[in-house]
């Protein structure tokens, strides 16, 4: 059976098709156009929905669905999305409806998580944390092969533990959350707030190499912020690996420097997770939603 994934993300929606053997058949990828609001943000998912059928030929197929949030097990409405238009909204009925289609949504760092654990960096390993590391902070867990979803759909949202409680204010309500000083999103904030300068996340590192003081007092705290979070997720779960994913994962200096801030924190007296970076790129989340997908 073929099998369609769609990674829905803030900026934009890409899609692939899949054969029975996991070979790419069809991708594409276009701008989600959020602050059009969240009909408009299913619209835009129907029409790669259907560009990818089309290359299938209109076959049986799968269909997955990642996206930031989770459904709630309580209403069925998307809820914890950074798109925040979405949240409140029944993403899942207004996607089946728009491609008459069943479809599997599932959170986008699960999708993460699976596609590293199956197919990526994290093969072979069988309790394996995904990080995403972007515009926000996600995570997923995968045990032998399978999501860890959790009772209430929120199993490895690890950017929403506060490691500082008077900290900044996040989306979610709650103060100091890892989200806000650890994602890219969160690092222009503070930026911003302390320097009244918004500076691009990338750009605060190529600064922070340069020597720019007030890029290295928010790249130093980084460092820290991201030992502390990921000490305390070890001490939680003790994964047998951790996959880091999204933009910020390709800063180099977070598998030497921040490695040691994580040994500095943990609980034991070595370090002994692997820290790793992803393999599938950009590739990983649509390819999760490819492998949760339903008929």
């Amino acid at each position: 059976m073929f099998r369609i994934g769609i990674d829905l993300g803030g900026t934009k929606i890409e899609g692939v098709a899949l054969d029975a053997q996991g070979v790419v058949l069809h991708r594409l990828r276009i701008a989600t156009e959020a602050a059009q609001g969240p009909k408009h943000i299913v619209a835009r998912i129907a029409q790669v929905y259907e560009a990818l059928v089309e290359a299938i030929d209109h076959a049986p197929h799968t269909f997955g669905l990642g996206t930031p949030g989770a459904l709630s097990t309580q209403t069925g409405l998307l809820k914890n999305s950074n798109t925040e238009c979405l949240n409140g909204q029944p993403l899942k009925e207004w996607v089946e409806a728009a491609t008459q289609h069943a479809v599997r949504v599932e959170n986008d760092a699960n999708c993460f998580a699976l596609a590293e654990a199956t197919l990526g960096a994290a093969r072979g390993h069988r309790v394996v944390f995904g990080v995403i590391m972007g515009t926000g902070c996600g995570g997923g867990i995968v045990i032998d092969g399978a999501v860890h979803v959790g009772k209430q759909a929120i199993g490895g949202e690890w950017g929403h533990h506060v490691i500082d409680p008077v900290g900044p204010r996040c989306y979610c309500g709650q103060r100091g959350c890892a989200e806000t000083f650890i994602s890219g999103g969160g690092l222009e904030k503070q930026y911003q707030s302390r320097f009244s300068r918004h500076v691009p996340a990338d750009s605060l590192f190529m600064r922070f190499s340069e020597g720019e003081p007030n890029a290295s007092v928010i790249v130093n705290e980084f460092f820290g912020h991201f030992g502390h979070a990921m000490a305390n997720l070890i001490a939680i779960l003790d994964p047998d690996i951790i996959v880091l994913g999204g933009g910020l994962s390709n800063v180099d200096a977070l598998y030497t420097r921040g490695i040691d801030e994580v040994a500095k924190r943990l609980f034991n007296d070595s370090l002994e997770t692997p820290i790793v970076r992803h393999t599938l790129g950009d590739s990983a989340g649509v390819f999760g939603a490819a492998m949760v997908g339903i008929t």
